[in-house]
């Protein structure tokens, strides 16, 4: 199955993908994610105004086939989480990188964003390709 990493973004090795607009990042979770977890059941997330940690959960993804922790690629505060999911959180699958994001991020520092934890499209595919089933 092939699946869409758009080019504007920018991806984990843990699965989560960045958009960066300033020092505004919006985070959720890869196609690729969202297959291997199957139907999402269940999904927690911080409170606005909460604090992220590069690195460090920020709540998680629950489906009929596991229960994953969701880590920030970025230091910051929350400013936006997405509601809508938390009430019908089998709808990430519709739409993963427009309505299925997860939080916005007000980074404290763009700067502090590690370039060699991140990856282009291209650098993500390759990662995954040889585990897809």
């Amino acid at each position: 199955m092939a699946f869409e990493y758009p080019d504007n973004l920018q991806y984990t090795d843990t699965h989560e993908y960045l958009k960066i607009d300033g020092d505004i990042i919006t985070i959720g979770i890869t196609e690729f994610a969202i297959d291997q977890l199957g139907d999402v059941v269940f999904l927690e997330l911080p409170e606005l105004g909460d604090n992220v940690e590069s690195g460090e959960k920020f709540g998680t993804i629950e489906s009929v086939k596991a229960v994953e922790d969701l880590k920030s690629p970025v230091d910051g505060e929350v400013l936006e989480r997405n509601d809508q999911l938390l009430d019908a959180p089998e709808q990430i699958a519709d739409d993963p990188y427009g309505d299925g994001w997860l939080i916005r991020v007000k980074a404290d520092n763009i700067d502090n964003l590690d370039d060699d934890d991140m990856m282009t499209a291209d650098e993500y595919t390759e990662q995954v390709e040889g585990v897809s089933d």
